[in-house]
C-alpha cells in the first residue's frame, strides 16, 4: 500500500522522498545532469528522472546513494511502437534505471483503443518485472475525465506502480482536480505522480494534500530549503 501524506504532518525527509528531480530538457549537457545528481544526493530525494542517454551516467554517480535512477519511455509523445517502448525499457534497466516513466499512446486512447493501451503498458511492466517499476504518464491535457479514469484503471490492471499526470511538454500540466480524480480511481496499492508546473512549496503541499505520492520537480532545492525554513529539520 502506498503511504499517504499530508501537509500538516509531513517531515522534511518525507517531503524529499516524494520528489523525482527532472533532468529532461533536450539541450541539457552532461555537466548539468551530473550537477542534478549531486543535488539529488545532497537532499536525499526519491529519484532523478533523466533522459535515456543519461541513465548510465546517473547510475554511476548515484550508485552509493539512496536516490533511485529513473528515466522516460516513449517520451514525450507516446507514439513509439510497443516493441520500441519495450526495447527502450530493457536498455534503461540494463543501464541502471529502476524507475520507468512511460508515456501512453495518447492517440490510441483517444481513438477508443483502450485494449491496445492496456496491453502496451503490460508489455513494459513485464519487461521491468523484478528490476524496476513503471509509472504511466497519461498526458491529461489531451484527455477527458472519462479517458483519464479509463486509462488509470487500465494501468492498474496492467501492473503499473504509479499513474502520472503529465510529461511537462503538453500545453498544460497538473491540476488539483486531476490528482483527486486519479487518486479516487486507483487503489491504495498504486501511487499517483504529479508533474508539470509544480515550482513552489505551496504548490507541492497542495498537490500532496490532493493525493499525490510522488512529484516531478525542477525547483527541488528551493522547495526543500523553503520547507526546512518553515518547519525546521
Amino acid at each position: 500500500m502506498i503511504r499517504t501524506l499530508n501537509s500538516q504532518t509531513i517531515t522534511p525527509a518525507e517531503l524529499a522522498k516524494t520528489i523525482d528531480h527532472a533532468l529532461l530538457r533536450p539541450e541539457m549537457p552532461e555537466a548539468e545532469v551530473m550537477a542534478g545528481c549531486e543535488l539529488a544526493d545532497q537532499y536525499h530525494i526519491a529519484s532523478v528522472c533523466v533522459k535515456p542517454c543519461d541513465v548510465a551516467l546517473a547510475a554511476r554517480r548515484l550508485a552509493k546513494s539512496d536516490v533511485a535512477v529513473g528515466t522516460v519511455i516513449g517520451f514525450p509523445h507516446g507514439s513509439s511502437t510497443t516493441a520500441t517502448k519495450v526495447a527502450e525499457a530493457r536498455q534503461a534497466l540494463d543501464d541502471g534505471a529502476t524507475e520507468l516513466d512511460m508515456v501512453i499512446n495518447i492517440g490510441a486512447l483517444r481513438s477508443g483503443k483502450l485494449d491496445y493501451v492496456r496491453n502496451e503498458i503490460a508489455a513494459v511492466v513485464d519487461a521491468a518485472r523484478g528490476r524496476g517499476h513503471v509509472k504511466v504518464i497519461l498526458e491529461n491535457a489531451y484527455l477527458t475525465d472519462e479517458q483519464k479514469v479509463a486509462v488509470c484503471l487500465a494501468a492498474e490492471a496492467a501492473g503499473a506502480a504509479y499513474v502520472k499526470t503529465s510529461t511537462g511538454f503538453a500545453p498544460t500540466g497538473v491540476t488539483v482536480a486531476d490528482i483527486k480524480l486519479m487518486r479516487a480511481t486507483v487503489s491504495p496499492q498504486v501511487g499517483v505522480k504529479a508533474a508539470h508546473g509544480i515550482r513552489t512549496l505551496a504548490a507541492i503541499l497542495e498537490i500532496i494534500d490532493a493525493g499525490a505520492t510522488r512529484v516531478g520537480a525542477t525547483a527541488t532545492a528551493t522547495i526543500l530549503d523553503d520547507f526546512k525554513k518553515l518547519r525546521g529539520g
